[in-house]
């Protein structure tokens, strides 16, 4: 590939917090225009790799490119010129409880833009209707099912079509119905919209089905990069534990501990 077809070019990354390593050397080139997913054990850094993109951590030592754009040395002001142009779903859906979800998904336009009042309203209903939720716009975030909740995050994390759209853990706790939707909504805006989608995710079987690259870290490296075919082939033992589910192998089951005899009968005299 060219590197004009890379929207995210990130070379030797290192990030520490204290005597943790979560990244030690490691490199990512984030397609453009495709779904790329992020996958690993719990705890390999995947959330702090959106931070870091995202301009909220800065690591230890390597370089983190988007659109040509150096992260690392952007101050205040740049880091928020550069995230009008970035688009984010958090894990927990973060909606603004004060606010209705139709003044949640107007809240970006307001900030970033001096659009006209019925210009901001047409484009909140038209983001609204595009995940189904056009109906619920008078709604409070309490009144919102879990499913509900994070397509309204999804329709304000697209509120201004950003180029870029990530998302922290966007299936956890969703019943099979909203995991379905948001799926299917996932893989539909991002064909239509033209954007590239960054997913951190644990849900093999959902990521699989709409990723088009799949990194998978652990230890602070790249240890399998490729579709999902190719993970799913791959001979590194990780990778192959990682996606297929299994429970035996390189990442252990126990954390380590004493033989359950000392635990349960005392040390043998």
């Amino acid at each position: 590939m060219q590197a004009s077809e890379h929207l995210i070019e990130i070379r030797d990354l290192s990030f520490r917090r204290g005597d943790r390593v979560i990244f030690d050397g490691a490199d990512f080139d984030i397609p453009r225009g495709r779904i790329t997913a992020i996958m690993g054990p719990s705890g390999t850094g995947k959330t702090t790799l959106l931070k870091i993109i995202g301009g909220q951590v800065k690591p230890d030592a390597g370089q983190v490119y988007v659109e040509g754009q150096d992260i690392c040395s952007m101050n205040r002001d740049e880091l928020f010129a550069f995230r009008r142009n970035l688009g984010m779903m958090f894990q927990s859906s973060a909606l603004f409880t004060d606010l209705s979800v139709y003044e949640n998904v107007a809240f970006p336009m307001r900030v970033h833009t001096n659009l006209s009042e019925e210009l901001i309203r047409d484009l909140v209903m038209m983001k609204l209707n595009a995940v189904g939720l056009r109906g619920a716009r008078d709604l409070a975030p309490s009144q919102l099912s879990g499913g509900m909740a994070r397509r309204v995050a999804l329709a304000r994390a697209i509120a201004l079509d950003p180029d870029l759209i990530m998302y922290d853990e966007p299936f956890t706790g969703q019943d099979p119905i909203a995991m379905g939707v948001l799926v299917g909504l996932i893989k539909e805006l991002n064909s239509a919209l033209n954007i590239t989608s960054l997913l951190v995710s644990h849900d093999i079987h959902e990521t699989v089905s709409i990723a088009d690259q799949i990194f998978v870290i652990a230890d602070g490296k790249v240890i399998g990069a490729g579709t999902p075919e190719e993970l799913r082939a791959a001979p590194t033992p990780m990778v192959r534990q990682f996606m297929h589910g299994e429970p035996d192998g390189p990442v252990p089951f126990h954390y380590p501990a004493d033989d359950i005899e000392f635990d349960v009968l005392g040390e043998a005299g």
